[in-house]
């Protein structure tokens, strides 16, 4: 049974194994997102206050400096069904992909409308990327690389080259996107 409400901020807690992880940088796109788009996506809990799904609005939330936000109550679920969806919500998410010609032609048209892009959550490396004629990224050529060494990772999808570029990138390794 699911019930639809509000709670106060300081009611709500996390859980404490959360393995989802929130930066400042993607904190303040969510509280960006909220100010913008209001606060579309209830935080998840269950019948104490504990969230199940929505630890990073909350972190929005707080940065916004809201003092209520709207919950849905998730009465019933086992513990192993509370773990459980913690991670699946995440990652179920994270399991689908991108039309990037669609994706395209979306930001394009936002852009002519003078949408604030930057609300969309990507960054200008993957913006830019998007941008590229494929026909002007050249392959990789073998000469360039003879005296360096190389690792060749397959992606499910652009989502997971997005996110492994950027890990490795972070890391301080030097990386460049091939399609195959």
């Amino acid at each position: 049974m699911y019930e639809y409400t509000t709670r106060k901020t300081s009611e709500l807690t996390a859980y404490a194994n959360n393995s989802r992880t929130h930066s400042d940088e993607q904190t303040k796109q969510i509280a960006s997102s909220i100010k913008e788009f209001g606060f579309t996506n209830p935080i998840l809990i269950d019948e104490r206050n504990g969230i199940i799904a929505g630890h990073g609005r909350l972190m929005g939330a707080n940065k916004l400096g809201m003092d209520e936000v709207p919950c849905v109550i998730m009465s019933g679920l086992t513990e192993a069904q509370k773990k459980a969806y913690v991670i699946a919500d995440n990652q179920l998410a994270l399991n689908a992909g991108w039309d990037l010609d669609m994706l395209k032609l979306e930001i394009e048209a936002l852009d002519e409308l003078e949408f604030d892009i930057a609300l969309l959550g990507f960054d200008d490396d993957f913006l830019n990327l998007l941008n590229d004629d494929p026909e002007d990224i050249s392959e990789l050529k073998e000469e360039e690389y003879s005296e360096k060494f190389s690792l060749i990772i397959n992606c499910d999808d652009e989502l997971h080259q997005e996110v492994t570029f950027k890990k490795l990138k972070s890391e301080g390794y030097k990386c460049q996107v091939q399609s195959l």
